[in-house]
């Protein structure tokens, strides 16, 4: 089975996403806003115990996360992708980094903390989107102070296995 760490934004995010997303993301019925910590990986419903204490470990010796929310970008030529940008603050690149540290396999890409809003774009689309987007005023600023372990369910939606908060108890 597949699953993913992930940080839910503050439903008013979601919502700004979101209104994007519909348009943009063929994803967006499949898994709400999300910022990605631990992309997909595969794991056996007995790994995932393990899995589950080390993200729990590492959640309970980690600070809550300011998110700062403060444009658009894209990562073309890569990939077709927009995004809201959300600024790499030291808590959230250690939080990724003693995520990432925990577990086998490698990251597919460098950690760029965002907010997918748009994917799947033909090169023409891409353009014109991110062009109208990146002249908007985006300006989010909070603090989360909990991260999610996900799976995928075969329809291929995410749903939360569980939630752990950051700090001690």
């Amino acid at each position: 089975m597949k699953y993913g760490i992930v940080i839910f934004p503050s439903k008013k995010i979601q919502d700004y996403a979101n209104s994007f997303r519909k348009r943009y993301d063929p994803h967006y019925a499949l898994i709400p806003p999300h910022l990605t910590l631990k992309e997909a990986f595969e794991a056996t419903e007995e790994q995932v115990k393990l899995i589950s204490d080390k993200v729990y470990e590492i959640a309970k010796t980690s600070s809550p996360v300011r998110l700062n929310v403060y444009r658009f970008g894209s990562f073309t030529p890569t990939n077709n992708v927009i995004y809201l940008k959300v600024e790499p603050v030291e808590e959230l690149e250690r939080l990724q980094q003693d995520l990432q540290d925990s577990f086998d396999g490698e990251q597919t890409y460098n950690f760029v903390p965002h907010i997918t809003i748009g994917q799947k774009l033909s090169d023409d689309e891409h353009s014109d989107v991110y062009g109208s987007l990146r002249m908007k005023e985006v300006k989010f600023d909070e603090t989360v102070d909990r991260i999610h372990l996900l799976y995928q369910l075969e329809n291929g939606s995410w749903t939360v296995y569980e939630t752990f908060r950051l700090g001690k108890e």
